[in-house]
């Protein structure tokens, strides 16, 4: 919409606009972004960029804040495999698969990698901190003491479960497939872990690391290859482009406080990223109940006000025009 209201406003330009509409995004980015950076970046080459991972924030109806995505964990997956000797299920044996595995994911569970924040994340919970309740201003603002950092990270594992992953490279055990009678024992089980990392992780460490905590040579830690995503610095809250959006987002929404924030998930930012470009997520206004509720994103009733579409509407045109119109 943003394009068409320019071309139809003859709006002068100093900038270039480029629209990117992209497969893949939610499956194979091969044929998608990772295709055009590839192939097609001189087309692309860019300044800035703006794209999903943000929003405004309601809370009980009233704005509380606006979060624009500046960096994002990377998305690698890891396949857990234990093998065994097969054998009738009336003779329990040690080797069991299923029983190796199960201990496996267990303390692969309960594991809790080590706290590391970056740039973003540290000025994303200092901000936060600026419009939360007291209690909550004592969290968000203690996470490094270290007299009170445990019972923090304590606390957000069980009340706040996206800001404990913001904190770390999370693992989460999605997927255990074993056996295919009950009175069979497998030759072998195995595990699909979705690993979420930091966008500096030293992945190779981080499966030795994993290895070690299982602690169990029956397991195989095989990384799946699934996700090419590159890792990339975040992008800077210090130049013009993310001093516009912080404006433009106070004139739409209320004058509320503006987070940069690390999305815990993926997006095909993180291509462009690691070409140098600036890449700001941004998004219309969602209510933070909603998600408990089952209406927040990927669920099976996602939604949004209609008059929030239209507010975002009205917002990415005027952040577009003061980024790229003739000053």
């Amino acid at each position: 919409m943003s394009i068409i209201l320019l071309k139809r406003q003859n709006t002068p330009l100093d900038r270039d606009v480029i629209f990117l509409a992209e497969a893949g995004e939610e499956g194979n980015t091969s044929v998608g972004i990772a295709f055009l950076v590839n192939e097609h970046y001189s087309d692309l080459d860019a300044e800035y960029c703006l794209a999903e991972g943000g929003s405004a924030v309601r809370t009980k109806g009233k704005l509380k804040y606006v979060q624009i995505q500046t960096t994002e964990k990377i998305p690698r997956g890891v396949r857990l495999v234990a093998s065994g000797v097969a054998g009738h299920g009336s003779v329990p044996l040690l080797s069991n698969p299923v029983a190796h595995l199960a201990r496996a994911v267990a303390k692969v569970a309960d594991w809790q990698p080590p706290m590391r924040l970056n740039d973003t994340t540290r000025a994303y919970f200092e901000r936060l901190a600026t419009v939360s309740t007291h209690e909550e201003k004592e969290r968000y603002n203690n996470l490094l003491n270290p007299d009170k950092t445990d019972a923090i990270q304590e606390y957000f594992a069980v009340n706040e479960p996206r800001h404990n992953s913001m904190l770390r490279t999370s693992v989460s055990p999605n997927i255990f497939q074993g056996g295919y009678r009950s009175n069979v024992i497998p030759s072998e089980a195995t595990a699909q872990l979705d690993i979420r990392a930091l966008p500096d992780e030293d992945m190779t460490k981080f499966y030795d690391t994993l290895r070690s905590i299982i602690n169990d040579p029956v397991i195989k830690v095989v990384p799946t290859g699934n996700s090419v995503r590159p890792g990339a610095p975040p992008s800077a809250l210090d130049n013009e482009g993310f001093r516009t959006i912080e404006a433009v987002a106070k004139q739409h929404y209320d004058n509320v406080a503006v987070l940069p924030t690390m999305a815990t998930g993926a997006t095909d930012m993180s291509f462009l990223r690691s070409k140098g470009m600036q890449c700001y997520g941004i998004g219309p206004a969602i209510d933070i109940e909603d998600g408990p509720l089952g209406y927040g994103a990927h669920s099976d009733q996602e939604r949004i006000l209609e008059s929030s579409l239209y507010q975002f509407v009205k917002f990415h045109y005027d952040l577009t025009a003061q980024l790229a119109a003739a000053k």
